[in-house]
């Protein structure tokens, strides 16, 4: 089968976009003692003046949400069933250039204007929204169990923030919260992703058309990815 270089390509960049940013995550809290789950926000990693610990942080989301931009750019074709596709794949970029916005704009830049918490409220609230929207998109192409599996992430990014602030049960921090988050859109970013490189080798289709066509022979991995798509 011809082989879809678009799918491909963005496909690898949203399976290495997380695992890129979350390495340096917890790369970064691993480098400075100090850092409390419970007391602290992961953007204290960012904005304090020790190294490498700074740089790992504000770096390492660029480069995560640089690399997830591509992703988007496949996202808007891997939903192509639906009319609001491209909709829905603008407002993952947005969201991403706001993940880039974290590291650019860290919390000691500017803090009178607070452009560091304004992005840092938009990604995370992007997230459960753009699940949402995308959610709806894939139930209209029939792909019910990828939809299940994005509004089970969406819920859980939205609901870990409003136990934070009706409950408080992680302490006055935010990390656990926004790390709790960080990883349902990883999460979701990089199985789309697999399923896209998946698409790009001819080995399965993301369109309602399709749902019911591919033979379902294979590895343990080519089954998951077939049940998700699979109906």
């Amino acid at each position: 089968m011809a082989k879809n270089l678009k799918f491909i390509f963005s496909g690898i960049a949203g399976i290495v976009a997380p695992i890129v940013a979350l390495v340096c995550i917890f790369t970064a809290v691993g480098t400075y003692s100090a850092f409390s789950w419970q007391n602290n926000a992961l953007s204290d990693l960012g904005s304090m003046n020790q190294e490498p610990t700074r740089s790992l942080f504000n770096y390492g989301l660029i480069a995560g949400g640089i690399m997830a931009l591509g992703f988007a750019y496949g996202l808007k074709n891997y939903l192509r069933g639906w009319e609001g596709g491209t909709w829905a794949a603008i407002a993952f970029a947005l969201e991403m250039l706001t993940l880039v916005g974290i590291g650019v704009f860290p919390g000691d830049f500017m803090p009178s204007a607070h452009v560091h918490y304004y992005v840092s409220v938009a990604f995370f609230v992007l997230f459960p929204v753009v699940g949402f929207m995308i959610t709806y998109g894939l139930l209209k192409t029939g792909q019910k169990k990828l939809a299940g599996l994005t509004l089970l992430l969406a819920i859980l990014a939205a609901l870990v923030w409003i136990a934070h602030w009706t409950a408080h049960p992680f302490g006055p921090g935010v990390a656990i919260p926004e790390i709790v988050a960080a990883m349902c859109a990883g999460a979701w970013v990089a199985i789309v992703g697999a399923l896209m490189v998946k698409k790009g080798f001819g080995e399965g289709s993301p369109s309602i058309e399709n749902n019911g066509a591919q033979g379902r022979e294979g590895s343990t991995g080519n089954k998951f990815f077939n049940s998700v798509i699979e109906e």
